[in-house]
């Protein structure tokens, strides 16, 4: 007996093949469109993990506290912000710092620091330079294909992100690149108090790429601060967390004399010590550590010893207190006052400025809208207003006063 003729038994072949290819084609679909949402969500994933607020809540703070923390010039030393694939002008509600959360805060200025490159297994003892974990961010985030595997072109885009944001009328924000601009902020600032202001900073002189000719182009685009070293060593000398230690290079002594000649700010964060010490001992400019602990209240390799302490201080320089648990010994407001507390002891009011880190792959006690508790916190540890005055920002707008090129 036949069940069907063969007409029907080909069209039935014909069918199933059918379904098959549009099974198929539904499920490459599906798994596109999962690949495409993960590689979308991967970047926020990642912030989120490595940009962490700590949950212990901030303490109350006074009206008569924060009426005084509005009447202050608030900034900052450092924050790796333009690493993460977050707009700024944007309220966020993950990582440390927006310009909407700048106006929140009263935070004035802000040193915005461009990392190009960190290694695998990073610590902060030994680091081989010979990897890096900033490629596959910059690929996932979707930065231009001239910057996947070019360290210099990581720098240009984050440079063209905040210069970006300073085009925008409507931000109400602006990049300081000289003394000129930095009068006109301040008059804009006393005028209406919305207005912020950014600087850049590049994080560890590796994104020279050994060329002289570099720092010219660097400074051009807006850079004025520049960290020698970051995690591991590079062409010009040792880092503190590098594998061996050393100081300066050859390459390095005419890359720091050029790096001044310009008025470029130098930033001995993450240094050797023998490579701090060559810099202190010869530099006939103040130079700063942006962020830092102090091994006086955290005994850790990374913060500075009462000696570099009052070395930078004798150079004019700014010693910047970063608020992670390895800087300060603590994921708690007070840890930061005692760390600011005791710089002061060693190196003077004067001395002492904010290098949050906010942004840094760091989990702080606050994001940028939680400083007016830190103003709070330091009026109760005993620092009379003056002294908070400075340690909050008057030391850094004094800094650049004198540093900022005319």
């Amino acid at each position: 007996m036949k069940l069907c003729n063969e007409s029907s038994f080909f069209n039935l072949s014909n069918n199933n093949a059918e379904t098959m290819t549009t099974k198929k084609k539904m499920l490459f679909i599906i798994v596109g469109a999962i690949l495409i949402a993960f590689v979308a969500l991967l970047p926020r994933y990642v912030e989120q993990q490595h940009n962490r607020v700590s949950k212990a809540p901030l303490p109350t703070i006074g009206l008569k506290a924060k009426q005084f923390h509005d009447s202050l010039f608030v900034a900052d030393l450092h924050a790796d912000t333009l690493l993460w694939d977050r707009n700024i002008d944007k309220l966020s509600h993950y990582g440390h710092v927006d310009l909407p959360r700048m106006r929140t805060a009263g935070a004035a200025l802000q040193v915005f620091s461009m990392v190009s490159k960190t290694p695998h297994g990073l610590n902060i003892y030994e680091n081989k330079a010979d990897s890096d974990d900033i490629t596959a961010l910059v690929i996932a985030q979707k930065w231009p294909v001239q910057s996947w595997f070019s360290l210099p072109e990581r720098v240009y885009y984050m440079i063209e992100r905040l210069t970006a944001a300073a085009e925008r009328t409507e931000n109400h924000f602006m990049l300081i690149k000289n003394q000129q601009d930095l009068k006109s902020f301040l008059l804009l600032r006393q005028q209406n108090p919305v207005y912020t202001a950014g600087m850049l900073s590049v994080e560890g002189a590796h994104a020279l790429e050994g060329s002289l000719d570099l720092i010219d182009e660097f400074y051009a685009r807006g850079v004025r601060f520049v960290g020698l070293t970051h995690f591991f060593d590079n062409e010009l000398g040792g880092s503190a967390h590098g594998m061996t230690k050393e100081g300066l290079s050859t390459f390095g002594k005419k890359a720091l004399a050029k790096m001044q000649s310009l008025g470029m700010v130098i930033d001995l964060a993450h240094s050797s010590e023998t490579l701090f010490n060559q810099v202190v001992n010869t530099s006939r400019q103040p130079v700063l550590v942006s962020h830092t602990g102090v091994k006086g209240t955290c005994n850790k390799s990374r913060n500075l010893s009462d000696q570099q302490i009052r070395q930078i201080a004798a150079t004019g320089g700014l010693i910047g207190i970063g608020y992670w648990p390895t800087a300060v010994c603590g994921d708690n407001i007070q840890s930061i006052v005692r760390a600011i507390a005791y710089t002061v002891k060693i190196a003077g009011i004067d001395s002492v400025a904010l290098g949050s880190d906010f942004d840094g792959s760091v989990s702080t006690p606050f994001d940028i809208t939680g400083l007016p508790h830190l103003t709070d916190a330091l009026l109760k540890y005993g620092f009379n207003e003056e002294e908070v005055r400075k340690i909050m920002g008057a030391n850094i707008l004094r800094f650049l006063h004198k540093v900022l090129p005319s």
